[in-house]
């Protein structure tokens, strides 16, 4: 992808690319330099998923917002009505919080089939049932045909912070795990698949469902033995342990060996020269955990119905060359021993995505 700013250089006024909204190095610069500028409160500063305020009565309340224009609609293992219940719900969830309430924006392209939006709602209505939440309040436009493609969805999410709940980077310390309640890339492939009309032996079912049931039993169980807690959506896995290590200010090792990647996602990105590291996913959360406890945080998430949960890296006094100042990154242990530096894409690897 061409540098967004090498029209800059020429003279021309620079221009959004898709690569500002993969979640990468462009949409880290697009959030800080821009927004996080303009709109600078001690709620945004952490730039989390999702904010923590407090109730003038006591407590907390939790809140997040997102925007879902995935295509196609549909996809194998859900659809963009799943797709923006659960991502909304899980960025509550992995912040601790309990969620509650939702309200939803449809934004319709003129031409669309009536019937296609009744599915998408009633899976919204499915899934809200399913993660115990009620959607309250909505909103919809209607835009002239070609002005948006089929469906775009836009959510906000509330809910209350769980007791014993104190999640964020600055608690994150040397020697923590780094856990995942199961393998990832799944639902980039099959949104790929079902977008490119590619067939693999097995059909590539999406990950896309909710943590809260996981996200809850860690900090219901292991209390401040959790430091932190993610989903990894856009830009995938490696972009939040680069997000991490920066955010943190230490270095954080994953290990590709324990990192679980189905076989059919690993062929299909060989195949299509994608990396697993990188790909969305819909139902996966990564959560910090003191030492001591990551055994029985991953014993815990299996529990909670993730059979291929794992512990899949650390966090380091230091980076790889060994003790000394460094810089925070984020790196990846190889399967041959060796260690490579993780940095954000500056592209995309699959423009929307979610």
């Amino acid at each position: 992808m061409p540098d967004p700013r090498e029209s800059e250089r020429k003279g021309a006024p620079p221009r959004v690319t898709l690569g500002h909204g993969a979640g990468g190095r462009l949409t880290s610069e697009l959030v800080r330099e821009l927004f996080l500028a303009r709109f600078r409160n001690p709620h945004l500063e952490p730039l989390g998923d999702s904010a923590v305020v407090a109730e003038p009565g006591g407590g907390a309340l939790v809140l997040t917002t997102d925007g879902y224009v995935v295509t196609p609609l549909f996809f194998p293992g859900g659809d963009i009505g799943r797709l923006a219940v659960c991502g909304t719900v899980n960025d509550l969830a992995v912040a601790g919080a309990r969620p509650l309430y939702l309200t939803a924006s449809f934004i319709i392209e003129e031409g669309l089939p009536l019937a296609e939006l009744e599915r998408v709602v009633d899976s919204m209505a499915r899934t809200a049932r399913e993660a115990a939440v009620e959607v309250v309040a909505g909103d919809t436009k209607v835009v002239e045909s070609g002005s948006c493609d089929k469906l775009f969805i836009v959510t906000a999410g509330v809910g209350c912070l769980r007791p014993g709940a104190d999640l964020g980077p600055d608690r994150v310390r040397p020697g923590d795990r780094l856990v995942i309640n199961g393998p990832v890339g799944l639902h980039g492939v099959a949104v790929l698949s079902q977008r490119e009309g590619l067939s693999f032996q097995t059909t590539v079912r999406s990950d896309c469902g909710l943590v809260s049931g996981p996200a809850a039993l860690l900090v219901e169980r292991l209390g401040p033995a959790v430091r932190w807690m993610r989903d990894p959506t856009r830009g995938g896995l490696a972009t939040l342990v680069c997000d991490l290590a920066e955010d943190a200010g230490v270095p954080v090792i994953i290990d590709e060996e324990s990192v679980p990647v189905p076989p059919d996602v690993e062929a299909a990105c060989e195949l299509l020269g994608l990396d697993p590291l990188y790909l969305a996913n819909e139902g996966k959360l990564v959560a910090v955990v003191e030492a001591g406890a990551a055994s029985e945080a991953v014993r815990l998430l299996r529990e909670a119905g993730c059979p291929e949960a794992a512990e899949i890296g650390r966090v380091s006094p230091s980076g790889p060359a060994g003790p000394g100042p460094t810089r925070p990154r984020g790196y990846l242990r190889t399967r041959y021993g060796g260690t490579r530096l993780l940095e954000r894409l500056d592209g995309d690897q699959l423009p929307r995505i979610c």
